[in-house]
């Protein structure tokens, strides 16, 4: 019998990326709508990506499997 293989959860697949050096990436919230009465700098600080919360890895490791 082969061994069974945990899927991928397609969410955080979307949410977060890998970066060579293993470190996760995440967008920062508040740059999908409404961005019209938001000042420019406060648009281009929140564009970007941001490393993910240490507290948080763990969980997202899990999450993305084989990708992480």
């Amino acid at each position: 019998m082969s061994k069974s293989k945990n899927k991928t959860h397609s969410g955080a697949s979307r949410r977060f990326r890998v970066t060579g050096s293993g470190k996760i990436m995440r967008l920062r919230a508040n740059k999908n709508h409404l961005l019209e009465h938001k000042p420019s700098k406060r648009t281009r600080r929140i564009s970007g990506e941001v490393e993910l919360s240490r507290n948080d890895v763990k969980k997202i490791k899990k999450l993305l499997g084989n990708r992480a």
